[in-house]
């Protein structure tokens, strides 16, 4: 692992902030700082890239013909049809 030296400057309420912070969890300022963005980092790559996955229908009918599962309001509105009667206007 390489180590980058680098300077940022914070305000004087951040920085008592980071600082507070830092001693509380019994760590250095930069180590403080290095963790936090890591976190930040590695919660923003996941949020941005979903892992994709494929449904697997369980049952002898499986998935039913016409049902979009891309358009979950569409398929409430069909099962209220199917089971209250027609869509009234």
């Amino acid at each position: 692992m390489c180590i980058v030296r680098t300077t940022i400057s914070l305000d004087d309420q951040l920085a008592r902030q980071v600082r507070r912070e830092a001693a509380a969890t019994g760590v250095s300022v930069s180590a403080f700082i290095a963790r936090i963005l890591d976190d930040a980092l590695k919660r923003r790559g996941a949020a941005e890239s979903p892992k994709p996955f494929r449904l697997i229908a369980v049952g002898a009918s499986g998935r039913q013909p016409g049902i979009d599962l891309d358009r979950p309001r569409a398929i409430e509105i069909a099962d209220d049809e199917a089971r209250f009667g027609h869509r009234r206007s």
